[in-house]
């Protein structure tokens, strides 16, 4: 598959070249330097490092918030308890996403890419705790995170080989899946958050939601240069100050929020191991570990350096290693955040350093709860406005990816309609796997997971398996991905 000629962010291109054993592209004098650096290596002004890493944590504040409200409420803190918990997640996402963007030795994709709290393991963590009891829940859950960490950790070398099986057909079918599959959430917030919560489906959340489109949209066609990459930003901006008059955003929580806490090591108690918990989240790391490789082949083809074998393996050893060591300082599973990845898309900002910066904010929200609150006046129905945009590039950048892929074959037409129809299978009917054993709910309850599942086992039948590849790889063009340096 050929590389693309790289663009800059101020409008420039530079041909690629090849990298250094970092992974780092370099000059021919062996260094990187200037304007001969990739993009997702350029380093750029303080402020525009600031403002567009703030816009990354603008966008993924709310995923990284969600699950330990819900896992703290499920296992009854109190109030305090719960706001050091969503405290801990922030922390450890900015730790996580530092790890990711910057690396060291041979962890870190080195790519712009966020990582977060999963919400894969939200069902079970809630089904841990009710089994366990309120005392030794979070315990039990923070044992089994380490675990399925280091699991995570050692399997990355070998599970980044399965980078075979995911060809630019194959990668076109779970981008656009991740875009669609975050849909429904940006769908979500606009009406107000989640079904029961006050005002949800009300006309003043779903105004104020297409409002921040519109500003959003404008803001994107209307203005230029950098002020255009902050677009998200500005409309999110002008969302919010309009959402204070019609009452749906207050300052209560900036005035309860303690100005500094530090993170309080097993502050729940030292971990618990066991059996069943371990198996329950290490089921659902093999899903996380599914997702992030797709996220990071998607991250590959927007940014303009593929996520060969070596990053796919960084990377995932960079998710189990956040993982592992998380649960430390009371935070959870850590994962790419898919909705990030359309944000690199819709600004064209492709710097690891600005989502670094985002990493540096998140730490900062997560030690000073007052400023994080700041960040979380943002109402839902704003959030849900911008979404819908973010969301949907992702999507858009997966029909491109596809467009690339040969769809003029017969097989490919097959395995791209078919993965799409039961990747959305769980998005259309959320109830739809209940009746199944765990462990294949907890697979497939993710239209991500499923999707990618099934495209790879097509991929498998119409291009890998004996006569099938033999009679189909000559008349299918984009079916192949170049073998990699081993990790």
């Amino acid at each position: 598959m050929a590389l693309r000629t790289n663009s800059t962010t101020d409008g420039g291109s530079t041909p690629d070249r090849p990298e250094g054993p970092d992974g780092v592209p370099h000059t021919h004098s062996g260094t990187p330097s200037g304007p001969a650096v990739h993009p997702v290596d350029e380093l750029l002004p303080p402020v525009k490092l600031l403002s567009t890493g703030l816009q990354h944590v603008a966008a993924m504040y709310a995923g990284v918030v969600a699950p330990p409200l819900i896992v703290g409420a499920g296992v009854g803190l109190s109030p305090a308890e719960l706001a050091l918990l969503i405290s801990a997640s922030l922390f450890t996402a900015g730790l996580a996403t530092l790890l990711q963007t910057l690396g060291f030795w041979k962890i870190g994709a080195r790519m712009p890419f966020v990582n977060g709290v999963s919400f894969a393991g939200v069902a079970p963590m809630i089904a841990i705790a009710k089994e366990h009891g309120p005392k030794d829940a979070l315990p039990v859950i923070f044992g089994a995170v380490i675990v399925a960490g280091l699991l995570c950790f050692l399997a990355a070398p070998y599970f980044c080989k399965l980078i075979r099986f995911f060809p630019p057909v194959v990668q076109g079918t779970v981008i656009t899946l991740i875009g669609v599959s975050l849909l429904p959430v940006a769908v979500n917030w606009a009406r107000g958050g989640a079904p029961g919560a006050p005002g949800f489906g009300s006309m003043r959340a779903i105004g104020l939601a297409a409002f921040t489109l519109a500003a959003v949209v404008l803001c994107n066609r209307l203005l230029r240069g950098f002020w255009q990459q902050l677009s998200l930003l500005v409309g999110l901006a002008i969302g919010t100050l309009l959402a204070f008059p019609l009452g749906l955003a207050d300052f209560g929580a900036v005035r309860d929020a303690k100005v500094f806490a530090l993170p309080s090591p097993f502050h729940f108690g030292a971990p618990m191991f066991d059996a069943a918990a371990i198996v329950s989240l290490c089921i659902v790391m093999i899903v996380s570990m599914t997702e992030s490789t797709a996220d990071m082949l998607a991250l590959g083809k927007i940014v303009d350096r593929e996520a060969d074998e070596q990053t796919l393996a960084a990377g995932l050893r960079a998710d189990g290693l956040a993982t592992a060591i998380s649960p430390v300082f009371n935070g959870f599973a850590a994962s790419a955040f898919a909705q990030n990845i359309g944000l690199v898309a819709l600004t064209r900002i492709r710097s690891r350093f600005v989502v670094a910066a985002g990493g540096g904010i998140l730490i900062l929200l997560g030690l000073f709860p007052v400023l994080g609150s700041l960040v979380s006046l943002v109402p839902q129905p704003v959030l849900g406005g911008a979404g819908i945009v973010l969301f949907g590039t992702v999507a858009a950048s997966g029909i491109r990816t596809l467009a690339e892929a040969g769809m003029e074959s017969s097989a490919n037409t097959v395995l791209v309609s078919v993965s799409l129809g039961v990747g959305i299978i769980p998005i259309a009917a959320p109830t739809f796997y209940d009746a199944f054993p765990e462990a294949v709910r907890t697979l497939m309850h993710s239209g991500i997971s499923a999707g990618c599942v099934m495209a790879v086992l097509l991929n498998l039948l119409f291009h890998h398996a004996g006569a099938a590849r033999r009679s189909t790889t000559g008349d299918t063009p984009g079916t192949t991905v170049p073998t990699a340096t081993p990790s």
